[in-house]
């Protein structure tokens, strides 16, 4: 049996009473595979038909699916090429649910603790590559892992920052239609799947992220335009951490209300309850938010909930003039690009004034971003192309990555086991015409290579590259 802190386990019991033995016994359940799918590079019937296992439909997103069985299908050949997004079941609401209520193509949308990138590449698929998505991540390391996982699965509208909270409201004022604040909590909801949780846990660290919370949101207020929404989710079950947040949010920004989770038919709501005495205001609020218990639903432990601010966006007149922007790739990079474009690809959007350089790295800002990033952490401004090598352009595998197969002028399809010797780094022998070629499995990109006389020069990133 799983072992619990008794603090914990002793307000659980308080606030969960007769159930309190079932959810307990939770714990014991076999934790979940939850696999979305990344409907930018694949379709989901397409993805059903190809995965390499049974898939279980996740009732509350129309992307996700439950993974029968114990492989590690995050090892797959279709996982690396970005098919899908091994995200936990219960986590799949917060994107899904703000879809329902918002139509996200075109929007601008912060995702402001994003690592590892779970809300941040779902968000995306939502919007279908266009607006513009920044995902922010406090943390350095695991702003990177949060860059790799964009790169992943082929997301065009991502910038991804490194930066504070206070620094976001600073440049983003009242800037986003959608801002996700998956707030860094005490992970209670996640004990089954997460050891180091149980160990960290304790009262004080309860109450210190509550602090954190309140800190972070106090700032995500800034950012959003009137009529935006704030989306606020913990994987907690710790009442300071949830209800009573939102009721302090709500007593401190009355501009906001709070606006009912979508399938509350799967989810509880809120309890007034179990809030502090001294919060006594508006508390059927909380009847429009979302919990999700692990003895409920196939899922971990999560809260959430969808608050509105009032007012519309006052209309962004344009001034005639585009903003200079310093770091915009020169003449000759530009050149190097579209040559590397009319030899290679069929249709892609490149655009001059969306160019920048960063040393010898060429990136290609989201249309319509209009923020100059001088002065932030950036860790990605939009898609990286490539680089500038001695007078010639060598494409990214970023690149590579969001492209389709429709898209390029040579492509090569690999069966699995050429496939994991693609991902091994090792030459393969192919015969195709010479050139950059894309590399592709289930017809789903998976990289470059270069065809040379029938022999494919491998650029597979030497980072990514598995392992026997």
């Amino acid at each position: 049996m799983t072992n619990l802190p008794v603090e914990f386990e002793n307000r659980m019991k308080e606030m969960l009473g007769a159930e309190y033995d079932e959810f307990r016994a939770s714990y014991d359940d076999k934790k979940k595979t939850g696999i979305r799918v990344n409907t930018l590079k694949i379709k989901t019937e397409d993805l059903i038909k190809v995965f390499p296992g049974e898939l279980i439909k996740v009732p509350w997103c129309d992307k996700g699916f439950m993974a029968a069985g114990d492989e590690k299908f995050g090892r797959s050949a279709l996982h690396d090429a970005g098919a899908f997004y091994m995200q936990e079941p219960s986590a799949m609401a917060v994107a899904a649910g703000i879809a329902e209520k918002v139509d996200l193509k075109g929007k601008r949308v912060l995702d402001l603790c994003a690592a590892p990138g779970g809300k941040s590449t779902q968000l995306a698929s939502y919007m279908e590559n266009e607006g513009v998505l920044v995902s922010n991540e406090i943390n350095r390391d695991r702003a990177n892992i949060l860059s790799s996982n964009i790169e992943r699965c082929g997301i065009r509208n991502c910038v991804v920052l490194n930066e504070t909270p206070d620094r976001i409201a600073d440049v983003f004022e009242e800037y986003f239609d959608v801002v996700v604040v998956d707030a860094p909590c005490s992970g209670e909801g996640m004990f089954r799947k997460d050891e180091t949780a149980v160990k960290e846990w304790s009262l004080e660290n309860v109450a210190m992220c509550a602090k954190r919370q309140e800190d972070i949101l106090r700032e995500a207020v800034k950012t959003v335009a009137p009529g935006g929404y704030i989306v606020y989710s913990t994987c907690t079950f710790a009442p300071s951490e949830d209800e009573e947040q939102i009721i302090r949010f709500l007593k401190n920004y009355p501009e906001f209300e709070v606006t009912e989770v979508p399938e509350f038919k799967y989810f509880d709501t809120g309890r007034k309850e179990w809030l502090s005495k001294d919060l006594s205001d508006d508390k059927e609020s909380l009847k429009k938010c979302a919990r999700l218990w692990p003895h409920k639903i196939d899922g971990e432990g999560h809260f959430m909930c969808i608050l509105k601010r009032a007012g519309e966006r006052a209309e962004e007149k344009e001034n005639g003039k585009k903003k200079k922007n310093d770091d915009r790739a020169d003449k000759k990079a530009c050149m190097l690009i579209e040559s590397f474009i009319k030899e290679n690809l069929k249709d892609f959007g490149f655009d001059k004034d969306r160019t920048v350089c960063f040393k010898d790295a060429v990136y290609l800002l989201p249309e319509g971003f209009d923020k100059n990033l001088k002065g932030l952490k950036v860790i990605r401004p939009g898609i990286y192309l490539g680089d500038i090598k001695k007078e010639r352009f060598e494409p990214s595998h970023s690149l590579a990555m969001l492209i389709s197969v429709n898209e390029v002028k040579r492509s090569i399809e690999l069966d699995d086991e050429e496939a994991l010797r693609f991902r091994h780094g090792e030459e393969l022998k192919k015969d195709c015409e010479n050139g950059w070629t894309l590399v592709c499995f289930k017809e789903v990109s998976l990289g470059w290579c270069k065809a040379v006389n029938g022999s494919l020069k491998n650029h597979y990133p030497k980072g990514l590259r598995i392992m026997y």
